[in-house]
């Protein structure tokens, strides 16, 4: 989720973005619309890339990184629907003695940080996919963060201004924001209108468009705390995993909170 710099590459390197992009969206629909098992793969596999991206970023090695996706890989198949338990308390719990495990075998909290930092927003999709009427509500967490991502990208792109935060990632702006926030928002109306998303939902969503932009800040200032570009560079012209997933991390499990919300209270 990043308001663009001159593209040195031009052309090319902007087209290589855009189908790369458009190939992610329609794999991570597919999946989304089958919901049950197919969701959960697509959820593990990912996880075990941001794990890894994660590990990368804090540089531990080679040992601890694969130590990192083993104990990250219990909850994540306890969650599997129909074959296990599923997100739940089991799950949660699990999650919890992850982060516990990695910390206190390597030694290292910020290492076992990133076993909470990846395996809840991986429930929290989950959790809300579960949900009846569950495929709009994980489309509504999802696309509201790919929306943010596109408005901030064009509106920092065509009006540019001052920057958001330069001494974390100098490209972001202020007008980027604004206009990754109003996109997003236009698209929680349209599905409130057409979709039934609850007014509760379309309501937060401006406030979630703000935490998105502020998951992408925080991996900025993981990257350059460790010196590099990206997180990673599986995904042609975005880089890594966590690259395109920085602002889910943070908006899902608040989103699986507000949708849980009524049958809490």
């Amino acid at each position: 989720m990043t308001d663009p710099a001159p593209m040195p590459s031009g052309m090319s390197n902007m087209t290589k973005r855009i189908l790369a992009s458009l190939v992610m969206i329609a794999v991570a629909s597919l999946c989304l619309v089958a919901g049950g098992l197919l969701f959960w793969l697509l959820a593990v596999v990912v996880a075990l890339f941001m794990m890894a991206e994660w590990s990368d970023l804090h540089q531990a090695d080679a040992k601890a990184k694969r130590m990192a996706q083993f104990a990250l890989s219990v909850p994540l198949a306890i969650m599997a629907p129909e074959l296990a338990a599923g997100p739940g308390f089991f799950a949660l719990g699990l999650i919890a003695g992850a982060f516990f495990f990695v910390t206190i075998v390597s030694r290292r909290p910020a290492l076992g940080a990133g076993v909470l930092y990846v395996g809840l927003p991986v429930f929290s999709l989950l959790l809300i996919r579960e949900q009846p009427n569950g495929l709009v509500l994980a489309l509504w967490a999802m696309a509201l963060v790919w929306a943010c991502d596109s408005g901030a990208f064009f509106t920092g792109r065509t009006f540019g201004g001052p920057k958001l935060a330069p001494s974390i990632s100098p490209a972001k702006t202020w007008s980027g924001l604004l206009g990754g926030v109003v996109l997003a928002t236009l698209l929680a109306a349209v599905m409130e209108a057409f979709f039934d998303l609850p007014l509760r939902l379309t309501i937060a969503t401006p406030f979630l468009a703000v935490l998105a932009q502020g998951g992408d800040l925080f991996e900025s200032a993981l990257k350059r705390r460790a010196g590099v570009k990206d997180s990673g560079n599986v995904l042609p012209g975005h880089g890594g995993v966590l690259d395109r997933l920085d602002g889910v991390v943070p908006v899902a499990p608040i989103a699986a909170l507000l949708v849980i919300a009524p049958r809490l209270i």
